[in-house]
C-alpha cells in the first residue's frame, strides 16, 4: 500500500467531475440556510455525519472487497430522492473512467459491465481504493472529506466566500471526518446488514426541487 495513492484518490482535481456539484450546497444557499462561514460548518458536519456516514461505509465495504452488485443495490436502498440517485450513478461512471485509467482492475472492468449506465460513486470510490491498494477506512476518509469537501468549494463561488475561511471549516471538521471514517470501516467488516442507513430528509427534498431548477450553476 501506497499513502500516495490515497493523496491521488482524495485531490480534487482527480478527474472524478465532483468539482460540478455542490453537495446541496447551492439550493441551501438559495434558501438561506448557508450565509457564511459558520452555517457552512453546521451544514457540512450535518451532512458529513448523516449521508456521509452511509456513503463512506458503502466505499469501506467495496474497498474489502464485499460483493459490489450487492452493494449498489444497499447504496440504491439509502438514496430516496430520484434526483440523487441519478447523481450517484452519473459521478460513479465518470469515477469509474478514472479509476480504471489510473489503477486497471479486473474488478473495475467487471463493475463496468456489470453497470454500464454507472454504479453508484461510493461504490466505485471503494473499488478503485482496492485496486490502488488501499483500505477501508483510506476509502472512508476519501468519502468523509469530499463529503465536506464539495460544499465548502461550492460556497466560495455561490457566496464569495473567503476560500481562506472555507479552508479553515475543513480543518475544524477533520476531527469529525477522522470519527465517520472509522465509524464507516467498523460497520463494513461486519458484513452489508450492518452498514448504516443514516440520511438526511432535508437534503432529499431540496435535490428534488434543485434538480427542477431552469438555471442552476451546479448539477446537484
Amino acid at each position: 500500500m501506497t499513502r500516495a495513492a490515497l493523496l491521488v484518490l482524495a485531490d480534487g482535481r482527480f478527474p472524478a467531475g465532483g468539482h460540478a456539484h455542490s453537495g446541496g450546497a447551492e439550493a441551501a444557499v438559495k434558501a438561506g440556510r448557508i450565509r457564511g462561514a459558520r452555517d457552512l460548518e453546521a451544514f457540512c458536519r450535518g451532512r458529513l455525519h448523516t449521508t456521509g456516514l452511509t456513503s463512506a461505509s458503502l466505499a469501506a465495504a467495496a474497498a474489502l472487497g464485499l460483493d459490489p452488485v450487492a452493494l449498489d443495490e444497499a447504496a440504491d436502498a439509502r438514496t430516496p430522492s430520484p434526483a440523487l440517485r441519478a447523481t450517484g450513478r452519473r459521478l460513479g461512471r465518470q469515477m469509474l473512467r478514472a479509476a480504471r485509467a489510473t489503477w486497471p482492475s479486473p474488478e473495475l472492468d467487471a463493475l463496468a459491465r456489470a453497470f454500464p449506465r454507472g454504479a453508484h460513486q461510493p461504490v466505485v470510490l471503494g473499488l478503485a481504493a482496492r485496486a490502488a491498494e488501499l483500505g477501508a477506512e483510506d476509502a472512508a476518509h476519501c468519502v468523509a472529506y469530499e463529503t465536506v469537501s464539495g460544499p465548502a468549494t461550492a460556497a466560495v463561488r455561490l457566496l464569495s466566500l473567503d476560500p481562506f475561511r472555507a479552508t479553515a471549516v475543513l480543518a475544524r471538521l477533520a476531527p469529525d471526518m477522522d470519527l465517520v471514517a472509522a465509524r464507516a470501516a467498523d460497520a463494513a467488516r461486519q458484513g452489508i446488514d450492518a452498514l448504516p442507513a443514516a440520511s438526511a430528509p432535508l437534503l432529499d427534498i431540496t435535490a428534488e426541487q434543485h434538480a427542477a431548477w431552469a438555471v442552476r450553476l451546479f448539477a446537484s
